[in-house]
């Protein structure tokens, strides 16, 4: 099977895409489309960094959610989708 390639929007090049949707929802949709293999390594890496540096639990929601926001700031940077986001 051919690997697609995408222009990947973390990377700022092309690069092979995702076999499949990762994550869930329209979230999931845009990280599929925009985000290449290799981006959503380099953002696993940084999410068991944080995972183990704040102790967090994937059972806890409020964890679940602070991670989707770090996931958001880490592969949108200054995208449209982190527009939301208080001037810190």
């Amino acid at each position: 099977m051919m690997s697609k390639v995408i222009y990947c929007k973390f990377l700022k090049r092309e690069a092979e895409g995702q076999d499949f949707q990762i994550y869930p929802g329209e979230l999931g949709k845009k990280i599929f489309q925009d985000f290449s293999k290799e981006a959503w390594m380099q953002w696993q890496t940084k999410q068991t960094m944080l995972i183990n540096e704040k102790k967090l639990s994937m059972v806890n929601a409020d964890d679940r959610k602070f991670l989707e926001q770090k996931m958001i700031d880490f592969l949108f940077e200054d995208q449209e989708l982190n527009r939301n986001k208080k001037d810190e």
